[in-house]
């Protein structure tokens, strides 16, 4: 199949190099001196047992033009870079085209094929003013879940931690022939991808971990076994987590794992720098409204209380927002002597 994935970072490219390897026709859209490296020489995967993979029979552009109709499109680059790239995927789209969506939190589509009484309700923390729910047809959208690890390590090259599960699942909960392909492509290519009938329980499961998790690290500086080990960030982490699940109960969400399991889950991972840590470090522009805001919004829609994580949104959009003034990232140096 023609796939095109929109992004080629972290997760993108950990992608695009695992398709491209199983055979299928795979084109990147990205940028700078991504673009370059990849063009160069192709896009390099280093997996967390150290074993490097190269991917070369893949096309690489930064123009959705060029790279033309696609049969599946993976949308791999934050949430918050969806709307400036939203107009042009239509150029990668013919009848058929699928859109796997990898937005972390909770995405644009989220009331969209929904069927509850908040149905085509826009998410605004993600999509003000409903732009990209209005550009993108939900009917092609496929909802994903990513659970691997990983970062550009350098421009063309993705070092891989650990995970390989994808779900992913129809928005209105029905198993279908596409979603079964896609799922398909995928297991060729050694990844996990379940088809579920219920994604939007999935991505609360992830969201419930990230919307504590990264805003915590990007604030300590610390990895995710320094969080859950440290009394104090554990109780603020189960604090947030718990205002989360009222919410998501409440929009008829259950979690197949317990607080604590999950907790437990994010400390096994060790010293693992979340995402949003890596980005304050790099002086990118943290995911914090997809993670965090988003979540407020949904409980001032619902009506319950989120005054833990209220709390750690406005400190770390203070960052976000020092950051930009600045134009520097903040990491941890020795000090001088």
């Amino acid at each position: 199949m023609k796939v095109c994935i929109v992004g080629a970072g972290s997760i993108g490219g950990f992608v695009g190099v695992k398709l491209a390897l199983a055979g299928e026709d795979v084109t990147l859209i990205a940028r700078g001196a991504n673009l370059a490296a990849i063009r160069a020489g192709g896009l390099r995967l280093v997996t967390h047992d150290g074993t490097e993979h190269l991917a070369r029979a893949l096309r690489c552009t930064s123009s959705f033009v060029e790279a033309g109709p696609q049969d599946i499109v993976i949308l791999a680059m934050k949430a918050h870079q969806v709307t400036p790239v939203a107009a042009e995927l239509g150029h990668l789209l013919h009848p058929g085209t699928v859109i796997v969506t990898m937005q972390n939190g909770i995405p644009w589509w989220y009331f969209q094929r929904h069927g509850g009484e908040y149905e085509g309700k826009v998410v605004e923390c993600v999509d003000p003013g409903g732009t990209i729910m209005h550009t993108i047809d939900p009917a092609r959208i496929l909802g994903c879940v990513v659970y691997p690890a990983a970062e550009l390590s350098a421009p063309g090259v993705v070092r891989h931690f650990e995970g390989d599960r994808f779900p992913i699942g129809e928005l209105d909960g029905r198993t279908t022939d596409r979603a079964r392909r896609v799922s398909e492509m995928f297991v060729k290519a050694g990844l996990k991808a379940p088809v579920l009938d219920d994604i939007r329980s999935e991505i609360w499961l992830k969201l419930w971990g990230n919307l504590t998790f990264n805003p915590i690290s990007a604030l300590s500086h610390s990895t995710l076994i320094d969080i859950c080990q440290f009394p104090l960030t554990r109780e603020l982490a189960a604090s947030m987590m718990t205002e989360a699940q009222a919410i998501a109960n409440k929009l008829g969400i259950t979690f197949r794992l317990s607080l604590e399991k999950r907790i437990a889950g994010a400390e096994k991972v060790g010293k693992h720098k979340t995402s949003m840590l890596q980005d304050v470090e790099a002086g990118r522009d943290p995911e914090i409204d997809p993670l965090v805001g988003s979540v407020i919004e949904l409980g001032r829609l619902t009506g319950t209380p989120t005054p833990h994580i209220e709390s750690v949104y406005a400190l770390v959009k203070l960052l976000g927002k020092t950051m930009q003034e600045e134009r520097a990232g903040v990491r941890m140096v020795p000090p001088a002597r």
